[in-house]
């Protein structure tokens, strides 16, 4: 930020008449702190008792915690600086009222502007110092363990950096809470993934990262919040995201707890998977990408099926003809219809809508279990 942005930030519980923080008075303060301040306790009173409630507390404070002048000037144009509260979007009048030519910020930039994002939420509370930084860290080292391309981690990254955002709608008095939240409390808590979603998806250069930061908290059984759908609906990304916030925060000291340490959490991690709650490949993936080796379990497919009738299976289940299958797995269309009988007679099905419904409750489009590569 500029010296003059600074210097305002640090006059911004100063007073007129010198009894604020720091102890400094009248023209001293920085004019931007002085209009600021003024702004904010004329919008605290608007909002608790109208216009007329903001009027009478600009008239008692003025010389004293105001500046005279500024009030003075705000009483002779109260009607329309006050008829703007009552705007439809407050935030479309503050972008409009942005002077030209208006800076705008290249592509190059986003990643500077989501770690400036990520710190100001992280600052909430002593609790999340760092937690955002970190996320995006590991959800970025697990997409490139998985092998997925350079698009794939910078969306992890961004998306680990802004999952968060919507944290500063939920009041501290919850997030610093010692004792077991009530559920007045959850429900505000269950919230913060929702107003994450929405903060990104008005911002054009932001909206493509909305969906996945907004499911960092849903689980593949849908227990998880705020959307609280299965595994179908869950992206590969979303599913990583959620493995990565899920180990930071283990690492990380809560009200309630401690930290864990790198291996108690990797412990923790694996049983979500178990449990069927996280993604088994994106839980090692998190892993491999913060030095803890992932516990390798008995791979097993579902209904006995092989790993070549799980590839031809999901190839069924997209449509794809006999003969397209052959050609792309390399064997005989003969070897085909014949995996496809015993495809259909494990998995109690009929018909290609049939299988492509197994396939998706099972989800073994995105899925397979520890050490299946097929």
């Amino acid at each position: 930020m500029s010296s003059g942005v600074l210097r305002a930030l640090a006059h911004a519980t100063t007073r007129w008449d010198g009894k604020g923080l720091p102890p400094i008075s009248g023209e001293s303060i920085a004019l931007p702190a002085r209009i600021t301040r003024f702004a904010l306790l004329v919008e605290i009173y608007d909002d608790l008792g109208g216009h007329a409630a903001a009027l009478t507390m600009v008239r008692q404070r003025a010389g004293r915690e105001l500046d005279p002048a500024i009030a003075r000037t705000f009483l002779q144009n109260a009607d329309g600086l006050l008829g703007q509260t009552d705007a439809e979007s407050i935030w479309d009048a503050a972008v409009a009222a942005e002077p030209e030519p208006r800076p705008w910020l290249p592509a190059s930039r986003l990643d500077q502007v989501a770690h400036a994002f990520a710190d100001f939420v992280d600052l909430k509370s002593p609790f999340t110092l760092s937690h955002s930084t970190g996320v995006a860290q590991v959800a970025e080292g697990a997409t490139r363990a998985l092998g997925l391309d350079e698009a794939a981690a910078v969306t992890a990254r961004r998306a680990g950096l802004l999952h968060d955002l919507g944290r500063i709608s939920v009041p501290n008095g919850i997030w610093d809470k010692r004792g077991p939240l009530t559920r007045a409390d959850w429900e505000r808590v269950r919230l913060h993934p929702y107003y994450s979603e929405r903060i990104l998806s008005h911002a054009p250069m932001l909206r493509s990262l909305a969906q996945t930061a907004g499911m960092h908290h849903e689980r593949l059984d849908g227990s998880g919040y705020h959307h609280g759908v299965s595994a179908p609906a869950i992206s590969m990304g979303a599913r990583v995201l959620a493995a990565a916030d899920t180990y930071q925060a283990m690492t990380e000291e809560r009200p309630h707890r401690p930290p864990r340490s790198p291996a108690e959490a990797a412990a923790q991690l694996s049983q979500e998977a178990k449990s069927g709650r996280l993604d088994r490949e994106a839980v090692d993936a998190v892993l491999d990408s913060v030095g803890q080796a992932p516990a390798k379990e008995p791979a097993a497919w579902p209904a006995g099926l092989t790993d070549r009738e799980v590839q031809v299976l999901r190839l069924v289940a997209q449509a794809k003809r006999e003969k397209e299958i052959a050609r792309q797995l390399f064997i005989s269309s003969n070897t085909v219809h014949h995996y496809v009988k015993q495809i259909y007679q494990k998995a109690g099905v009929s018909t290609r809508a049939g299988a492509a419904l197994f396939t998706m409750e099972h989800d073994l489009i995105l899925h397979h279990p520890a050490g299946k590569t097929p």
